[in-house]
């Protein structure tokens, strides 16, 4: 069974009644279910982007803003998402979230990132940039750069909406 990274864009007022359903139902059930056009897919993706971040020497300012993308904060409390049987990421680490307001510094600064520089400093073969990367990413059909590239876009564009429309960003495993 493959573990992804989950990303969900929801209103403050959806993970209230999120919290507030958990909290008065006999076995916790939040009845989590965020519209399909409000999640995101990023795949096995993260740890790939942060790794060419490294290896390209993104500053620090947007290698935090990248993590804190794929990665959350825990100040917003999500706990109540954890709770058996109804955990939304059984697999992976306790689900966690990011504020509107957050979502909205990381999106300015995903928008200062250029994935097209920071996959420059990779060899042009895939192979090789991928035993580069590491984390598998030499066994990735179609080469590293295409599939990050997507991701990366896939995930600014995910985080430009959220800011736009003020919500939060919920991130867990699954």
């Amino acid at each position: 069974m493959a573990v992804t990274q989950q990303l969900a864009r929801v209103p403050v007022e959806y993970l209230a009644a999120c919290r507030r359903s958990a909290a008065t139902s006999a076995d916790g059930d939040p009845h989590w279910d965020p519209p399909s056009a409000d999640v995101l897919d990023l795949d096995w993706a993260p740890p790939l982007l942060q790794r060419v971040g490294d290896l390209a020497g993104l500053d620090s300012i947007r290698m935090d803003a990248l993590r804190r993308a794929t990665d959350g904060d825990t100040a917003v409390d999500v706990g109540f998402l954890d709770t058996h049987p109804h955990e939304i990421g059984p697999f992976g680490p306790t689900p966690t979230a990011l504020s509107a307001a957050q979502v909205a510094d990381v999106a300015e600064l995903l928008g200062r990132i250029d994935i097209s520089a920071l996959l420059a400093v990779l060899p042009a073969d895939g192979r090789q940039a991928g035993s580069l990367i590491g984390h598998g990413a030499d066994q990735i059909i179609g080469g590293p750069k295409e599939y990050l590239t997507k991701h990366f876009n896939a995930l600014r564009e995910f985080y430009f909406d959220a800011a736009r429309q003020q919500l939060l960003i919920v991130l867990w495993c699954d």
